[in-house]
């Protein structure tokens, strides 16, 4: 079933569609959630909640516009308010890798220098480098997920990937001096 028929059929009531379409996008929200929240069971919550979220509000989802920028600006906002209210001891918690046994040690090493960094960025540069290296939303999708003008994305992806940038070199010098 394509997407436009799950949204026609959920919007006429038709809990089956739901279901696939749960079925569909759970996997990539979790991940999404978790590459934002930085905490797995936060970002099960963040879901869960987008989901009815978005099951009692596909009414008001206008079907010419894409579908996508307008669910993840529900999982968004719903992993920035649960973020809101976590306490400063959660911010130290790290969602687990999936299939981080099937990584080779060398390139897991990479990957896990890779995911810590883009980790302890600030909010305001790690979600939109998610939202557009690891979702594939352009900067004005973002911009809409965000609720940000489109040069202010542009500005925090740039600065996003020089910060990204200089804390993979430090990463570098400290391997190669040891």
């Amino acid at each position: 079933m394509k997407k436009n028929d799950w949204i026609h059929n959920i919007q006429q009531g038709n809990k089956e569609a739901f279901r696939a379409f749960y079925e569909a996008y759970a996997d990539y929200a979790i991940r999404t959630a978790s590459a934002i929240t930085r905490n797995r069971e936060m970002a099960k919550d963040a879901v869960q909640e987008t989901f009815i979220r978005v099951y009692r509000q596909i009414g008001s989802y206008n079907p010419e516009l894409p579908f996508d920028p307008w669910f993840y600006r529900i999982l968004t906002n719903e992993c920035l308010r649960l973020l809101k209210k976590e306490s400063p001891l959660s911010k130290y918690e790290h969602p687990d890798l999936e299939n981080e046994a099937s990584l080779a040690v060398e390139s897991f090493d990479h990957l896990s220098d890779l995911y810590d960094t883009i980790q302890a960025l600030d909010d305001g540069h790690r979600i939109p480098l998610i939202l557009k290296y690891v979702k594939g939303f352009t900067e004005k999708e973002i911009a809409d997920i965000l609720g940000l003008n489109h040069n202010t994305v542009k500005s925090r992806l740039f600065k996003g990937r020089k910060r990204l940038k200089e804390q993979l070199d430090l990463i570098d010098k400290e391997e190669r001096s040891q």
